[in-house]
């Protein structure tokens, strides 16, 4: 049976995976996954909880949750998704940690794992094995819950770093959600997961910032954005993300991404050096090697309508 597919019993549902989720943050992220669960028949009750009231009143509107409520609230659901900045989620941990059930389990969609950790272990303590840090490679420089879409997560991969103190139902729990959402999950340790993602993620991202900042900067910028074409418009899409997210996100792997911005100026030298010597054969021997690794990269993922990490 698949996991997408509730199972019969004498002509009765029994209960889904998750019979009452609780998502702190209903925006593209958390409201997605409530309701990619909901379309495969495996939630519930979903409790929505977030800091504007005007939100989860959408939230609820659109039918993404069913019930707004507190965070001590949320506390005592079966799975806890913390979609929120990664800066914030240590805050949001310790204002769960007093009230989690005692087989509530927590785990999150922020973008860097190994900050988080750190903060649940700080907010968590001994609790530590209720939460199953996790990244979903998914998202949309749209934001908020009109955004959600439970397609989102269709193909798409989600990284799980799982613990030391994690029970394996814990962990199954959360990897069974996300594969009822369509993703497909990998595990690794944080560690690993914040150095490829600052080559493949962050810094995509962040290049996409400083172009953007740096076009905004000319004197005949209104002049260069009246003349852009599709390759500005692909190129600077993802700046056009939620800042509050991209700034935590830049400071919580600081580390990783500057290693991986010294190795981007390193290859902008080449290019720009090859250019300075009128280096033709190879300047073109550079671009086709960038090419051909493209396209063959390319053509080996799934179809997939623009998204962001």
């Amino acid at each position: 049976m698949s996991l997408a597919e509730p199972e019969e019993n004498a002509g009765h549902r029994i209960q889904p995976l998750v019979p009452v989720l609780a998502v702190v943050g209903v925006g593209l992220i958390g409201g997605s996954f409530a309701a990619a669960l909901r379309r495969a028949g495996q939630v519930g009750q979903v409790w929505g909880v977030g800091r504007q009231a005007s939100s989860l009143d959408e939230a609820r509107r659109l039918g993404l949750v069913d019930r707004v409520v507190t965070l001590e609230e949320a506390a005592r659901a079966d799975l806890v998704l913390v979609a929120v900045p990664v800066g914030a989620t240590g805050a949001t941990l310790e204002a769960l940690a007093s009230h989690l059930g005692p087989h509530t389990v927590v785990t999150d969609a922020g973008s860097t794992k190994t900050d988080v950790v750190h903060a649940a272990r700080a907010a968590l303590g001994a609790r530590i094995g209720q939460f199953v840090p996790g990244h979903p490679i998914a998202g949309s420089e749209r934001s908020g819950p009109a955004a959600a879409f439970p397609e989102l997560y269709e193909g798409r991969t989600v990284i799980l770093t799982p613990l030391p103190e994690n029970p394996p139902p814990a962990v199954d729990l959360v990897e069974r959600a996300w594969r009822c959402c369509g993703a497909l999950v990998r595990t690794m340790e944080a560690d690993e997961h914040d150095t490829v993602l600052a080559s493949v993620s962050h810094v995509p991202h962040l290049l996409a910032f400083a172009y953007m900042a740096q076009v905004l900067a000319a004197p005949d910028a209104a002049l260069r954005l009246d003349l852009a074409g599709s390759g500005f418009r692909d190129f600077t899409r993802i700046a056009g993300g939620s800042p509050d997210m991209w700034r935590d996100i830049f400071l919580a792997n600081r580390d990783a991404m500057m290693q991986e911005t010294a190795a981007v100026r390193h290859a902008l030298d080449q290019f720009e050096a090859a250019m300075r010597r009128g280096d033709g054969a190879g300047l073109d021997a550079m671009l086709r090697t960038v090419s051909q690794a493209r396209r063959a990269w390319r053509a080996g993922q799934p179809e997939s309508p623009d998204t962001t990490e």
